[in-house]
């Protein structure tokens, strides 16, 4: 026990001794490495084509079969762009980068408005969260800030000067017939309610996101710089307590995403080409009251994805913000799979809107669809080797190439997840071992949750349970 202790002792401390280009260096020789013998194995596992025995698979299996069969196949290249943008952002941008440094002072920064919104099922949750943030502002040195919890139902916030609770009237209606969280967000910028002038800036965050010291550095950065009108940042999961390891483990994959598409699409092009998620996002109030959340049912389900996607089209710059905050993954397996439903409805919503031109958004359809089309391509891991077709070379590394920058971002969200300092070593080696062994079982879930997103109600919103103190169980 004594020896394994000064092995994660000694471990955590060459952690911290090595600089931030050596990590980046060295996850980009993994990464690399990883994709070299996901193309070795591949090759070497492939049964070679007896010339004798060839078969010519339009005869074997009819014209149809067999188109049908290259068709599947070139389902898997719906995921491309994404997969060359996230190769992007992981290798040519530090992944590791050191503390976030002010760079002025934090008393000329703008006013910062942090919006949370909730619904009100949980208000010591909310109560708790509103209280560390609060410390954690302060700590950081933000000075021009207020805190503003925007509920359905009363949470009986404590009165201070840097807070403000606005409960949105059960009798609220949008122009356009808003929901769920657009409503209440599309309330917040009514003249009658809004405080805010048009050059303050709003940091969204969900009831259950904490701040850090990082995170609002990076905002303050961000606001001061003014050169774009939106941002966001990384979000991860596996900070303070891990109540589902399952769960936490398959979001690594979104702290890769973040890392790689999200900063790769912002710092490259300053747009949201693949669209954003709805926590972490900072606005300027002017952007943010032209752009609005009144975009009505179809606007209501994924209004993050809708919200950015409208920015985008009306000409408003992106750019990604450093630091991190921190968020839990869903408690259960249910709330995990409702929680990737409602985004594949609402985001199914967005592309298929007519109110975007399709010039904004076809990379957010090939992102879309190579998510809805997973089973498809799923199958072709069976279809392969039960009705195998000959496939040009090149053909066959794309395919190999997408499978490994997927299964490395598993790996490297654990890496950028759970700090060796914390877990130890060993531990860590076996959270990235899990990570791989817990595939199979994350595809499981996600197919069902595609195919129940897909031919479900498309315009409900379901709330997922992150009090952390009544957990609910399946």
């Amino acid at each position: 026990m004594k020896l394994s202790r000064d092995f994660a002792n000694k471990s955590a401390c060459l952690s911290i001794t090595l600089s931030s280009r050596i990590k980046h260096i060295l996850h980009c020789t993994l990464f690399v490495t990883v994709l070299c013998l996901f193309q070795y194995f591949s090759s070497v596992l492939k049964v070679p084509d007896d010339p004798a025995e060839e078969d010519n698979p339009w005869i074997q299996y009819g014209v149809f079969g067999t188109c049908t069969l290259y068709a599947l196949r070139f389902v898997t290249f719906l995921s491309l762009p994404q997969v060359i943008f996230n190769v992007i952002g992981l290798t040519f941008y530090n992944c590791f980068p050191d503390k976030v440094t002010l760079k002025g002072s934090p008393l000329l920064a703008p006013y910062v408005c942090i919006r949370v919104v909730t619904r009100g099922d949980y208000p010591e949750l909310v109560k708790n969260n509103v209280n560390r943030n609060m410390n954690k502002c302060i700590d950081s040195g933000l000075e021009n800030f207020l805190i503003e919890v925007v509920t359905d139902k009363p949470i009986g916030l404590e009165p201070q000067r840097k807070v403000r609770e606005l409960v949105v009237p059960t009798d609220y209606q949008t122009t356009t017939g808003a929901l769920f969280k657009a409503r209440a967000l599309q309330y917040c910028l009514e003249d009658k309610v809004n405080i805010l002038n048009d050059n303050d800036w709003i940091v969204h965050l969900d009831e259950e996101t904490l701040l850090t010291e990082n995170s609002v550095r990076g905002i303050l950065n961000f606001v001061m710089d003014g050169k774009h009108h939106i941002g966001q940042g990384l979000i991860t999961y596996a900070n303070e307590e891990v109540v589902n390891w399952i769960t936490t483990l398959a979001d690594s994959f979104r702290v890769s995403d973040d890392m790689g598409k999200l900063r790769a699409q912002f710092y490259w092009f300053h747009k949201p080409l693949f669209s954003f998620k709805g926590s972490f996002v900072v606005t300027q109030v002017a952007a943010e009251r032209a752009v609005s959340f009144d975009n009505g049912r179809d606007g209501s389900i994924a209004e993050d994805c809708y919200f950015a996607m409208k920015a985008y089209s009306m000409g408003y710059s992106f750019n990604f913000i450093e630091g991190d905050m921190w968020e839990k993954s869903p408690f259960t397996l249910m709330d995990f799979i409702q929680q990737r439903k409602r985004w594949i409805q609402g985001i199914l919503l967005v592309v298929h809107s007519k109110a975007i031109p399709l010039r904004y958004k076809w990379l957010l359809g090939c992102a879309c669809y190579s998510w809805v089309t997973l089973p498809l391509s799923v199958s072709n891991i069976l279809l392969a080797a039960w009705f195998p077709i000959p496939c040009p070379a090149i053909m066959d590394f794309t395919v190999v190439f997408i499978g490994g920058v997927n299964i490395y971002m598993f790996i490297f969200g654990v890496l950028k997840s759970f700090n060796v300092y914390r877990f130890g070593f060993l531990k860590l080696c076996l959270c990235l071992m899990s990570a791989v062994a817990v595939l199979p079982f994350n595809l499981i879930i996600e197919n069902i949750a595609v195919l129940w997103g897909y031919f479900g109600n498309k315009h409900k919103f379901y709330v997922v349970n992150k009090n952390i103190g009544n957990p609910i169980t399946v």
